[in-house]
């Protein structure tokens, strides 16, 4: 910093959030959208005036760089002045910048009090991070000739079938909350060949669990002119690497107060699902008599996976297609299809696949389904005027965050979680 500059008088715009008296001081914490910066005060007039000053206050601060008396050489912010823009009328129910006290707050306490628990810095570094991983996902496809879209999430049609869905009245008929933007997805290619969505979406799951959401944020994407479901995998992968490297150089202030390190990977291995299920049942004394894995499934894989491979990421394939949707490509002369999973530190984060794009295949593949492909009609159209054969995935922001910190529930990752007990606040 410049000599000339020490003197000079900044603004400082944000929140009380911490202060401590020592002696005739009071060190200030302020907390404003680039972090947290401390102040001393040591007038005997702005001592006093911050002493009445409740935490959360949004202030102005007038201030100064100077040498630190008890450390020379070293610069500290001394506050000149001080004035309450809006103060804080009640006693706060939680001790927003006391890391103990927050970690031990129940999971409803700290959703309870969710506009103020998001305060904390620990807590809101959280979403710092999502916001960055939002970004990387936009920069990355940008880069990849892929085009942003925003589907609607009001819908005539329950995009996987099935009861998982949210039911809304829409003036004189019935409509749904969109499980996924699948069909939105699938009609663009036929526009633009490649494309993206980042948004929410709705699934009416009776689960409570630690890893579930009834409305979570999607990252989809989907392309065209692919040749199998390897060429969307690999994708990812470029994509997964893309995202690490710009948390590691956006975030690692916020990955440091979780004392977790972001994932370093060049690819991630690929099991069919079947030789995945009987590892289990044969190594791991699993047990299942479900064509698919259930999260301790997942969890003791990746486990296995970690010791013996040294890899976090584990590609599931050739899922039967009794537990993918009817758009899912059959693989030819098998009952599996061209799906795939991706686990990481054994939580599924991402499902997709190559889908059908023959008109004819996929209206028999929903009949098969036991649904009338006329109450699809208008995601036929596309398919009627000529698709190419295309894939993508989707995989939920929450759920990439709570991995990747290590959280104990998907609710922590989410701003204001919805699920079956919780829509508010």
């Amino acid at each position: 910093m410049k000599a000339e500059s020490r003197s000079q008088e900044i603004t400082l715009k944000g929140h009380i959030y911490a202060k401590r008296k020592l002696g005739s001081l009071i060190f200030l914490v302020l907390r404003n959208r680039e972090g947290l910066q401390q102040i001393v005060f040591d007038r005997a007039d702005l001592v006093s005036q911050l002493e009445e000053l409740s935490l959360e206050t949004a202030v102005l601060v007038e201030a100064a760089w100077r040498e630190n008396p008890e450390k020379p050489g070293e610069l500290e912010l001394e506050g000149r002045s001080i004035e309450a823009v809006s103060g804080n009328r009640s006693i706060l129910p939680v001790e927003i910048s006391k890391e103990k006290r927050m970690e031990s707050l129940s999971l409803n306490a700290l959703l309870e009090y969710r506009p103020l628990t998001l305060r904390n810095e620990k807590i809101r570094s959280i979403f710092r991070i999502e916001a960055e991983l939002c970004k990387a996902f936009r920069n990355f496809l940008n880069s990849q000739g892929f085009t942003e879209i925003h589907s609607p999430k009001i819908v005539s049609t329950g995009t996987e079938g099935g009861a998982q869905v949210f039911t809304i009245n829409y003036f004189d008929r019935q409509a749904f909350l969109a499980q996924s933007p699948q069909f939105y997805k699938q009609i663009m290619v036929g526009v633009f060949e490649r494309v993206f969505e980042i948004g929410p979406v709705y699934r009416a799951e009776e689960h409570n669990t630690a890893r579930h959401l009834n409305e979570y944020v999607s990252m989809d994407f989907e392309m065209g002119f692919i040749e199998s479901e390897q060429c969307v995998m690999k994708m990812q992968m470029r994509l997964l690497k893309y995202m690490m490297e710009h948390l590691k150089e956006y975030c690692a202030k916020e990955f440091a107060l979780f004392g977790k390190e972001i994932p370093t990977f060049e690819s991630a291995p690929q099991m069919k699902l079947m030789e995945a299920i009987e590892l289990l049942q044969s190594k791991l004394n699993w047990k299942t008599e479900s064509a698919d894995l259930d999260p301790e499934g997942e969890r003791l894989l990746c486990q296995y996976m970690q010791e013996k491979e040294g890899t976090q990421f584990l590609y599931l394939t050739h899922y039967p297609q009794t537990v993918r949707p009817f758009y899912a490509m059959p693989e030819s002369g098998t009952p599996y299809t061209h799906s795939f999973d991706l686990l990481f530190r054994g939580l599924e984060i991402t499902t997709g696949g190559q889908r059908i794009h023959q008109y004819e295949q996929l209206v028999h593949s929903i009949a098969g389904r036991g649904m009338n492909p006329e109450s699809f009609t208008d995601y036929l159209q596309c398919f009627k005027a000529g698709m190419p054969p295309h894939g993508g995935l989707a995989f939920g922001l929450e759920r990439l965050a709570k991995q990747l910190l290590e959280l104990k529930n998907v609710r922590e990752a989410s701003l204001f979680p919805r699920d079956n007990t919780r829509i508010s606040p």
